[in-house]
């Protein structure tokens, strides 16, 4: 008997197939490598780090990384133009997460290959 998959990793496992099976397209590359070179900076990992575990404003994420707020939202700016983090208004504040589990995974799957 097959065992049942939800839909969501059939998808993954469809794409998993067909970059097995395919070369990436010149776009999917570009988009790729521009992604890990947002990743490629120490200050941008500390501030995904920090929204781990809940959403946070940019106050508390300076405070956090003894960094200006200033530098924390350029660097938000960043991250949230490579759709890694997400932004929340509540009135004058402005709230920040991780876009998406996937960020984190990312993330996870990166240190555990370093620290093997």
């Amino acid at each position: 008997m097959e065992e049942a998959r939800c839909v969501h990793c059939l998808y993954n496992t469809a794409i998993i197939d067909k970059l097995k099976n395919e070369a990436p397209s010149d776009k999917i590359v570009s988009e790729l490598s521009e992604v890990f070179k947002v990743f490629g900076d120490a200050t941008r990992i500390r501030i995904l780090w920090a929204l781990f575990d809940s959403e946070i404003c940019v106050y508390d994420i300076a405070a956090k990384l003894g960094m200006t707020q200033s530098a924390i939202s350029h660097q938000l700016r960043v991250l949230k133009q490579a759709r890694l983090v997400k932004a929340r208004r509540d009135g004058k504040n402005t709230f920040y997460s991780l876009d998406d589990e996937h960020v984190k995974r990312i993330i996870e799957q990166v240190m555990i290959h370093i620290s093997e």
